[in-house]
């Protein structure tokens, strides 16, 4: 029995393409996703350690502060691509006047939120706040806020994806559920037979 399948996930060949959406299977937007809503958590709490430690280890909130600076600038340069792909989400997978639209715009107006507060939060800190030994208290909420706030996006795109698969290829009695010592390949409803091995010459008799 077969334990492990790599080709069929790591492969694009069978995927459609659509563009800034991705590959039909591997569409960009989720995974990007990934990169700032992680990022903000962090940031938050490298902030609010910074702040919690700097009377006693003063060279540890003020590393702590610088990390969460960087972190929060790549959250951000990666955030700009994530927004890009998920407006043309909404815009080409989703109808006006359905609860999947709705939500699609919930989750789009918190993100918007976010990257509103973030892109505060970068200015400042890296204006005002440059020299600054640890976090100040207004950053501090302004990282708390914006983590709060992408927890409640990530949700709310998690809702997208697992309640009413957004964006999800197969569902319901998919081949790839059954028992089966052959891959279902993209693009495909079906295993795909392995080709048959060439018949060994027959040995002529004299």
């Amino acid at each position: 029995m077969r334990h492990f399948t790599f080709r069929p996930t790591l492969t694009l060949s069978g995927r459609s393409f659509k563009g800034l959406r991705g590959w039909s299977g591997k569409p960009l937007h989720p995974p990007l996703t990934d990169v700032p809503v992680t990022a903000y958590l962090f940031v938050a709490v490298f902030d609010i350690l910074s702040i919690a430690l700097h009377t006693a280890h003063p060279s540890v909130g003020h590393q702590l502060f610088l990390a969460a600076g960087w972190t929060l600038a790549g959250g951000v340069a990666v955030s700009l691509l994530t927004a890009l792909t998920g407006a043309v989400d909404w815009y080409r997978s989703s109808e006006p006047g359905t609860q999947a639209r709705r939500t699609i715009n919930a989750h789009a107006i918190t993100m918007i939120t976010v990257t509103v507060l973030v892109l505060v939060d970068v200015i400042v800190r890296f204006t005002a706040y440059s020299e600054r030994g640890w976090a100040p208290v207004g950053i501090v909420v302004l990282s708390a806020a914006a983590a709060v706030l992408v927890s409640i996006g990530a949700s709310l795109g998690g809702s997208l994806v697992y309640d009413y698969g957004f964006n999800v290829e197969t569902a319901g009695d998919h081949p790839v559920w059954h028992k089966s010592e052959i891959d279902v390949m993209p693009g495909h409803h079906a295993p795909t037979p392995e080709p048959a091995a060439p018949a060994a010459p027959s040995v002529i008799e004299k």
